[in-house]
């Protein structure tokens, strides 16, 4: 979607570094992390059929952002590193995890669709152990991406190509930059938060999370409260 003049996305700097090694990157795998917890939690809780509906809409939310992250990486990061001598071989590995991640994300989706249509117990093992295989594969990636190549990647950022590349990261609507924002700080630990301050002025934030991001407000998170 297209962002009309003057109503841009702020800049995520995706990859400004703190002391202590956060990035805006690591600021997103923690969200996802968080989410990925919260439902494997609450299926432990052995919900029932408008609870399994709540929590396949609260997973597709989560999806959904996390398919928009990789996205980006696949279609714009990886081929700037490439462009700029990253080890090819780093970058087919994002890739092949990217695609397995696809396929355990899916795996989840339909467990979820047959709790919430038949809240069995074969319907809800079945999820438990969709999430739990689903939840190893994401972590193992996100460890790997931390690790392996943001080391490679934060020396990049200061070159013109990553100024490129970062436009084309926040070309997206404010309304997705306010469900964006209201998603990833539910729940934000206080170190994360100050970070993210230094990235994006809080009153920006606050505003566009509170006023654009309304439907995360509502609909997704009570799921998890």
């Amino acid at each position: 979607m297209s962002t009309p003049a003057g109503r841009r996305r702020p800049s995520l700097r995706v990859m400004t570094t703190a002391a202590d090694g956060l990035t805006m990157n690591r600021l997103i795998h923690g969200a996802v992390r968080r989410d990925v917890r919260r439902l494997a939690e609450a299926l432990e809780a052995d919900p029932d059929q408008d609870r399994a509906v709540d929590l396949l809409r609260a997973y597709r939310f989560l999806r959904a952002e996390l398919t928009r992250h990789h996205e980006g990486e696949d279609d714009h990061i990886w081929p700037m590193m490439a462009r700029l001598g990253a080890d090819q071989a780093l970058l087919e590995q994002m890739e092949s995890e990217h695609e397995a991640m696809a396929d355990a994300l899916g795996g989840v989706e339909a467990a979820l669709v047959a709790l919430a249509s038949d809240p069995s117990r074969s319907s809800l093992d079945a999820a438990r152990e969709e999430v739990a295989t689903m939840s190893g594969i994401v972590d193992a990636h996100l460890r790997h991406e931390e690790d392996e190549l943001e080391p490679v990647l934060v020396p990049m950022t200061d070159t013109e190509e990553w100024a490129a590349v970062e436009k084309k990261l926040r070309g997206g609507s404010v309304v997705e930059a306010g469900r964006f924002f209201a998603w990833l700080t539910d729940d934000m630990p206080a170190e994360e938060r100050a970070f993210l301050g230094t990235l994006v002025p809080p009153p920006v934030t606050a505003l566009l999370a509170r006023l654009l991001g309304r439907r995360y407000t509502r609909e997704i998170a009570p799921v998890w409260s």
